[in-house]
């Protein structure tokens, strides 16, 4: 009996060893099947949060607009790709302080005005700089859950080239006025002096009508030559481009000054090779007419003017040289510029609107060539352009 006691009992063991066994490797399989459970939805919440880390940073780096992400301490997160063009920065900027990063004064007091009645502020805020930079900054806060800040998000619009086209417009306006002002003045003055009782004397009076009738005569030119460049920089000119000789329309405008160039003793050379353009010969009449009428103009009394040509890099490279003072090495990049005067006394002396050099720049340029002045003050300057050459 005992022996049979201790065999029943041992198997009774027996068995419930290999059944807790039994049960142990099931908890352990479950074990194992609910790790890897887990492991793969932190893989699927990792690739998510990666996955949207990455749809965040394409959108913030498709804006347009300069975009920067603050912390509670003003100090960067992030920043997309605009803002650095804007700027011509790194990832170095992370980690530092708007102020360390722009320097400008103005976007901390910006960011110190946020708060719990302000939440949202726009301003138009200049960047100091080697040039000058303005930009149109919108400043929000970010909030938590609990609606407590915890950074700020700041917006930048480049206004720069805005700025420059109103002080641009500013510029010409005022210039244009200028220029009206000074042939009305001359105009109505001379009017109320004929009223006055000059027109009793004939010579006066003949005097005072000469210079009322040189004073209209500029005015047309200038309103003449307001509304080409006018059209010019609209962009709506439609080129009349034909295939022709460059000495047919260079011999006429030599031909339209001879009577100018022999009244100031000044000769006329044309140097050049046969060349065919494509062109439009009314334009090119134009940039030509007023190369030559300034190299007479401002050439030396008996001296000699050269227009000449050759070809390089499948274009015509045209030059027309005059002998007269020339220009000063900082007036080489401007003299092409509206309204721009070497000499302004000189210049309103001669006749000249301001705008010859300007009209020859943008009726070379929507040729698709360009256009460059050299000089040697005392000797003269020399004014080129190119044009396509004929195929």
């Amino acid at each position: 009996m005992v022996w049979l006691a201790c065999i029943i009992a041992l198997v009774a063991l027996v068995t419930l060893h290999f059944w807790w066994r039994g049960r142990f490797l099931r908890e352990q399989e479950r074990t194992v099947r609910e790790i890897d459970n887990l492991k793969r939805i932190r893989q699927l919440q990792e690739q998510s949060a990666i996955q949207s880390q990455a749809r965040q940073k394409t959108v913030f780096n498709s804006m347009v607009e300069g975009l920067l992400l603050l912390d509670e301490n003003s100090r960067v997160q992030l920043a997309n790709r605009a803002f650095k063009k804007l700027f011509g920065m790194g990832n170095e900027i992370v980690g530092k302080t708007v102020l360390e990063v722009l320097r400008s004064n103005e976007l901390p007091k910006m960011i110190d005005g946020l708060g719990a009645h302000q939440r949202w502020l726009e301003r138009e805020i200049k960047i100091p700089g080697a040039s000058e930079r303005w930009l149109q900054v919108s400043a929000a806060t970010v909030l938590n859950a609990e609606d407590k800040r915890e950074g700020t998000i700041l917006v930048f619009h480049d206004l720069t080239r805005l700025k420059q086209l109103e002080r641009t417009r500013e510029e010409f306006v005022a210039n244009v006025s200028h220029e009206l002002r000074t042939p009305l003045s001359h105009i109505k003055g001379y009017v109320e002096t004929l009223l006055s009782g000059a027109k009793d004397d004939p010579q006066v009076s003949v005097r005072f009508l000469q210079t009322i009738e040189r004073n209209a005569e500029r005015l047309k030119l200038l309103i003449e030559d307001l509304l080409t460049i006018s059209e010019l920089e609209s962009g709506r000119v439609q080129l009349n481009l034909q295939i022709f000789p460059l000495r047919s329309v260079v011999d006429k405008v030599v031909e339209d000054f001879k009577a100018r160039a022999t009244a100031k003793s000044v000769s006329m050379t044309v140097d050049m090779p046969e060349l065919r353009v494509n062109a439009d010969a009314g334009r090119l009449d134009q940039v030509l007419a007023n190369l030559v009428d300034n190299a007479i103009k401002y050439g030396k009394a008996g001296g000699q003017m050269r227009i000449g040509a050759r070809e390089t890099n499948k274009q015509a490279e045209i030059f027309v040289q005059d002998d007269g003072p020339g220009l000063p090495v900082e007036a080489l990049e401007r003299v092409f510029e509206r309204f721009y005067r070497v000499d302004k006394a000189r210049s309103r002396e001669q006749g000249g609107t301001g705008l010859g050099l300007s009209i020859v720049k943008h009726i070379v340029q929507t040729h698709g060539g360009k256009v460059w002045a050299t000089s040697e003050p005392g000797r003269g300057a020399t004014f080129f352009f190119t044009l396509p050459m004929a195929p």
